[in-house]
């Protein structure tokens, strides 16, 4: 059994040794739980925010979706941050939306429909977004990619992490480790939603993570 990896660590130790910004390219699945990561990476890399979920099958839902994270980023560009009594210019963040096709979630989760959430069909769906996530931040010339995903205790982030490293070594790109659940992520996640008044969704994003009788 492969032992479990400190993946929050070993994003440290990279932080640790950066003598300049690099540009990441951030997977966000939603404006809460990106809400947390955007505030911690925004210190020490250029972010920029890549909003690719097509496994939200209900489009107005997705449209939400899309509008409560462009919000976030937009308050997070109008917001300095004090810093003994000295106000510090916080990097500004982009935003880029990847291409709603629903079709192509469901061809590459197919199969799978009935699986438990947190199962097989999770593990194809963030492949699907990892790996698009990496062939934008390449064509965009990004330094590495990463993902929000790892904030949420109900997924599992030494799966998540093993796939973004694969999907990033097969694409020659580098994946940025994380667990932002760590150090109180998720609790602070949960404060700045608070804070902005963000949309929280009660489900991930398909109609099969909804049904009870999986």
């Amino acid at each position: 059994m492969e032992q479990k990896k400190n993946y929050q660590k070993e994003l440290e130790k990279i932080i640790a040794s950066l003598d300049a910004p690099k540009k990441v390219f951030l997977h966000s699945c939603c404006a809460p739980c990106s809400s947390y990561c955007m505030e911690y990476l925004r210190q020490y890399f250029d972010v920029t925010v890549f909003y690719y979920n097509p496994n939200i099958m209900n489009e107005e839902e997705y449209r939400k979706r899309v509008a409560e994270q462009q919000r976030l980023i937009d308050a997070y560009n109008q917001m300095d941050a004090a810093t003994d009594n000295v106000i510090k210019k916080l990097r500004k963040i982009a935003f880029v939306e990847g291409n709603y096709d629903v079709d192509r979630y469901l061809e590459c989760i197919k199969g799978l429909e009935d699986c438990k959430e947190g199962g097989s069909r999770c593990g194809k769906c963030f492949e699907l977004r990892l790996r698009e996530t990496a062939r934008v931040a390449k064509e965009l010339r990004m330094d590495c990619f990463t993902t929000t995903l790892t904030i949420s205790p109900l997924k599992n982030a030494q799966l998540i992490n093993q796939i973004g490293n694969r999907i990033g070594e097969e694409m020659g790109i580098a994946f940025l480790p994380s667990d932002f659940k760590k150090n109180n992520g998720y609790l602070r996640s949960i404060e700045l939603s608070k804070e902005y008044n963000l949309y929280r969704q009660d489900y991930c994003g398909c109609d099969f993570s909804k049904r009870k009788d999986i």
